[in-house]
């Protein structure tokens, strides 16, 4: 599904542990802040995970049973994610505290290090010995854009790794990922498993496997299976290159759909009950995750209902949206794809999840991560530089509980028009990731790469 080169000698062991150490030094004040918060409030979405796999230990209905008060939350997952949350429930609840935000650092440093690795390719060519130690040495590393004195003068062997701890840190900080380590989810994990399956190099496992995995354990992955299934096929006939790399994603697509599949099919043999309580009657409540017309949901769903329409109306109009986007951005996707920019599509495909699915949290945009490292591509660009810095400024604030404190002022028309629209800032800037993704970078880039076509 990717192709490309590796080049440049490794960079020391001692080098990427130092830039581990800065990463946890910067993740550390958000750690200490949601860890020391009243218990009754730590990590809640953990402590479902946890009494989904205890109850499952105890023999009780998995569905049925609830966390403790004040926050009284279901297991909302399907029935193989209780399977998995097992080893959580058998440990200790300050243990599996640490164990978890410990993992999501953990999970969050191999995104960044995949979804990053164009950029920080470019950084290590950049140093002394690289290929190429024009484009970052005159721009990013120089300190003629953003690195400033300190990175222009760093060289050498802590180059690349430092870049990567700074892309870390700043990707912690993001809202959906603070959100993360606040509620304990396990979204990151899941979208690890998905960009790894679809852009390792060499990946030990058979290709969709991963993706499979994932859906199922939280079903919104399943926009990947769409994914696999429209880049199965040559975009025309003849294209050797094309065939070739259909053939890879025909044997993923059906790697994922036979994991997902089996994992599915397991828990009727493990846990019949439960599996039927959920797939006839857990699943088709939407209510059970939560009051969908709250703040946080940012999918197109969740900004139609803050409207306030009638119930059908609003129906007729989310479908129409869902279509709509759906078909821009998977196409888009797939475009993507053929033009080898597997970055732009896995990215696009995310965005898909948020907006598509009826209930899309806040911290389902974690997917934002993969959209920076899109944007910002192998740092070349300083315009899409500045566009990745953007939008990562614009997630990194709590934009949309501005909205909902400038309705409760009730100002009039400022509070009911401008209120809504800042209250769904999230999904509304999701949809317009879509088109910069889908549309503005590919011009972008054909427009950077006429001039030095003709240099």
């Amino acid at each position: 599904m990717t192709t490309g080169r590796i080049a440049g000698a490794r960079r020391p062991a001692w080098a990427w542990a130092l830039a581990l150490v800065a990463l946890a030094a910067a993740a550390s004040p958000l750690i200490a802040y949601w860890l020391t918060n009243p218990e009754d409030q730590r990590l809640v979405d953990l402590d479902v995970y946890r009494t989904g796999g205890w109850a499952l230990l105890q023999g009780l209905p998995v569905y049925d049973v609830i966390t403790p008060a004040p926050q009284l939350l279901p297991f909302t997952y399907p029935p193989v994610a209780a399977m998995l949350a097992v080893p959580l429930a058998m440990m200790s609840w300050p243990v599996a505290q640490w164990v978890w935000t410990i993992a999501l650092v953990t999970v969050l440093a191999v995104t960044v290090r995949h979804a990053f690795r164009a950029f920080l390719d470019g950084v290590r060519d950049a140093a002394p010995g690289g290929v190429s130690g024009s484009f970052l040495r005159d721009s990013f590393l120089s300190g003629s854009f953003l690195g400033g004195s300190f990175l222009g003068r760093l060289r050498g062997p802590l180059a690349a790794p430092l870049v990567f701890a700074v892309l870390s840190a700043a990707c912690t900080y993001l809202m959906p990922i603070r959100d993360q380590f606040r509620f304990g989810q396990v979204d990151l994990f899941l979208m690890a498993l998905c960009l790894l399956d679809c852009v390792a190099r060499r990946p030990w496992w058979p290709r969709g496997m991963l993706i499979g995995l994932a859906t199922a354990v939280k079903l919104t992955p399943g926009v990947f299976l769409v994914y696999l299934a429209i880049t199965a096929f040559p975009a025309r006939q003849g294209d050797t290159r094309q065939r070739h790399g259909s053939t890879a994603q025909r044997r993923a697509l059906c790697m994922a759909v036979f994991t997902a599949a089996l994992l599915t099919l397991l828990p009727f043999l493990v846990m019949f009950d439960d599996a039927r309580d959920f797939w006839f009657g857990a699943l088709l409540d939407s209510e059970r995750l939560g009051a969908n017309a709250a703040t946080t949901n940012q999918s197109l769903r969740g900004m139609l209902l803050r409207l306030y329409l009638p119930g059908r109306l609003t129906t007729v109009i989310w479908l129409a949206a869902v279509a709509v986007i759906g078909w821009y951005g998977f196409r888009r996707a797939r475009r993507a794809h053929l033009d080898g920019d597997m970055m732009t599509a896995v990215a696009l495909t995310g965005l898909m999840a948020v907006l598509l699915s009826p209930v899309a949290w806040i911290h389902h945009i974690a997917w934002v991560v993969v959209v920076l490292a899109a944007l910002a591509g192998s740092g070349r660009d300083r315009v899409r530089l500045l566009v990745a810095a953007g939008v990562w400024l614009y997630y990194v604030l709590p934009i949309p509980w501005w909205g909902g404190t400038l309705k409760a002022l009730e100002i009039p028309v400022l509070s009911p028009v401008v209120g809504k629209i800042v209250q769904n800032a999230f999904g509304l800037g999701a949809i317009g990731l879509v088109w910069l993704l889908g549309s503005w970078l590919p011009r972008r880039r054909a427009a950077v790469a006429v001039p030095a076509a003709a240099s």
